[in-house]
């Protein structure tokens, strides 16, 4: 969760006026740390994984799962037995956009040695125990992506109903105020976005078409005003708030490069992946809104592959560039810039530019991208950073930690041998597209670069040049071809050497002790068996599981019933006491 000030917040005419004194002192901000630590070097490699929760209520006389709305509680009882008594605690605790939301982080951030790999499960697993430890009876957290009856009618404990006519902030037909956080960063979030709009967040996803669904699908709103006729689409579930969006769960990594230009080079390699392991449900996409993929790379190979329309605040890169700044980073500084401030503090409008950041962060952290370059706080001892951000939660620490430890050994693969995935910014775009279909791991084709190695030193024989198939053909004589995620992942003969095959060979280059190894290999072994269909993605196994519900009556409504059995059954998977050997394999083999 970004920038967490405490104080008076201003409703959203006060903060406009304000805005561009938040840009101004932004910028300050930013230049002087920039110019702190722009030749800081030879940071230690440090990494950490973000993991968000949602609190549910399983009442099994009722077969009902609830959403809790005690997540300020919970979170104050973590830290009032963790961290407040105790500063090297394993795990740290913070707020999220839901009330019933929690997000749990290690308490130290992980190091460069490959023995870290073996304690990021661990880790996870006090996380998950010790936040199960101060529940209610009959409640439990889970991660799942989104919570599936998420804004339908009495989906939370205690049971609010929403207040779309009435003051408020979100104003929503289906999600109560009361499942937002209380800190008033989120509901001045909340009500500023939708007075700066002037209406209220329109969100449509495709409904799931079914046997006996309606056709097509139109939606009545018998307490709406008009406003929500306007925004639905035919043959598609509309949805009014931001916490729809925001009130979902995922999974990140923030890393601490060396450098700024560690930083910088790592930034635009992992913007290729994004699409990759995206996000099908959570942060609701609009075509380059804040919630949205990257718009330019900042490292100078990347700069030719920025074939993409970028807005910038001319004057704020002119200062920039004036001050120093290089072509590239400034004009990702003076991109983010044109956004407004969505919240505001009275008691946070003037700082001290050479010591917070607080206006810098204002804008920073309110543009929810897939990836987020991410300069030293003022006066610490923290390095330049990057955040992988378009993970989808998964349901259980094993394959939570097999995310984390594939983006990160990526991470050294890609600093070690010096590779470049790099494509045009809009072939990222069209993948980001096409990750957003149904099934898109088993049927999307993806751009992807063709020769990592060119123009480095390569340690692993690159794959010979394609001489038939479908993958080879598209855009003969380009540097990027049209691939499956096996593929990507897995490697084709004449295509693509693989992401996994590059990993193994660089962990046969290291000295890594055998239990580890062995960890890292299963993980690796679960995201195989993902990319090549083995194994069901999240997705795909809640969609068979509802399918197959006897209660399903194949018109695309999940009802309590079927809510219940769902969560039930994640929830006994999740804390090991029933194995799903189509969604991990069989946990009995794990480091064999």
């Amino acid at each position: 969760m970004g920038l967490l000030s405490q104080g008076s917040p201003l409703n959203w005419e006060e903060t406009k006026k304000h805005a561009d004194h938040v840009r101004k002192h932004g910028i300050l901000q930013f230049l002087n740390i920039y110019n702190k630590v722009k030749d800081r070097q030879k940071d230690v490699l440090k990494w950490g994984d973000e993991v968000e929760y949602m609190l549910v209520e399983m009442d099994d006389k009722s077969e009902k799962v609830c959403l809790v709305l005690n997540g300020k509680d919970v979170l104050e009882t973590l830290q009032e037995k963790g961290e407040k008594i105790n500063p090297n605690h394993p795990t740290l605790w913070r707020p999220e956009y839901g009330s019933y939301m929690i997000e749990g982080t290690p308490g130290q951030p992980y190091g460069g040695t490959m023995s870290e790999f073996n304690t990021v499960e661990d880790n996870m697993g006090k996380r998950r125990r010790e936040a199960a430890s101060v529940l209610n009876k009959n409640e439990t957290l889970l991660t799942v992506t989104s919570f599936p009856r998420l804004g339908c009618p009495g989906f939370t404990q205690p049971e609010y109903k929403p207040t779309p006519v009435e003051k408020g902030v979100s104003k929503s037909l289906f999600f109560p105020d009361e499942a937002i956080n209380s800190h008033p960063r989120f509901s001045t979030l909340t009500r500023n976005i939708r007075h700066r709009r002037g209406e209220k967040v329109v969100i449509n996803v495709p409904i799931f078409k079914d046997k006996n669904t309606p056709s097509p699908f139109v939606e009545t709103f018998p307490e709406d005003d008009g406003e929500a006729a306007r925004g639905a689409l035919p043959d598609h579930i509309y949805m009014d708030a931001m916490g729809f969006g925001m009130g979902n769960c995922c999974l990140q990594v923030t890393f601490q490069a060396c450098s700024i230009s560690e930083a910088r080079y790592l930034y635009d390699q992992l913007a290729t992946f994004c699409p990759i392991v995206p996000l099908k449900n959570n942060k609701f996409q609009i075509h380059k809104s804040r919630y949205d993929s990257i718009d330019s790379y900042l490292s100078c190979c990347g700069e030719k592959y920025n074939d993409i329309e970028l807005t910038i605040d001319e004057d704020i890169n002119k200062q920039l560039l004036d001050a120093g700044i290089d072509k590239l980073l400034a004009q990702h500084i003076a991109h983010l810039f044109i956004r407004d401030p969505l919240s505001l503090f009275e008691e946070k409008i003037h700082l001290d530019d050479e010591n917070e950041s607080d206006h810098f962060e204002n804008i920073q952290s309110t543009n929810w991208q897939t990836m987020r370059f991410k300069p030293p706080p003022p006066n610490s001892d923290i390095g330049w950073r990057v955040e992988f951000r378009p993970m989808e939660v998964q349901l259980t620490d094993f394959e939570n930690s097999a995310y984390v430890v594939f983006i990160v050994l990526l991470t050294r693969v890609i600093l070690s041998y010096k590779l470049d995935f790099l494509i045009p910014l809009s072939k990222v775009d069209e993948n980001m597209k096409e990750a957003q279909k149904r099934n898109a791991v088993q049927e999307g084709m993806f751009y992807f670069r063709k020769d990592v190695f060119k123009g480095c030193n390569p340690v692993l024989d690159p794959p010979s040049t394609a001489q038939n198939g479908v993958e080879s053909e598209a855009n003969d004589g380009e540097e990027f071809t049209l691939m499956s995620i096996d593929t990507i992942i897995n490697g084709k003969e004449g295509v693509f050497h693989g992401l996994i095959p590059m990993l193994n060979s660089y962990l046969e280059n290291m000295e890594v002790d055998v239990d580890t190894r062995c960890t890292i290999l299963n993980y690796l072994k679960l995201i195989k068996k993902r990319a090549s269909g083995e194994l069901m993605t999240m997705a795909k196994w809640m969609r068979e599981f509802v399918a197959k519900h006897p209660q399903y009556k194949q018109d695309s409504v999940i009802t309590d019933k079927i809510n219940y059995d769902l969560l039930h059954k994640c929830d006994r998977i999740a804390n090991g006491e029933e194995k799903c050997p189509e969604l991990i394999g069989d946990p009995v083999n794990r480091g064999k």
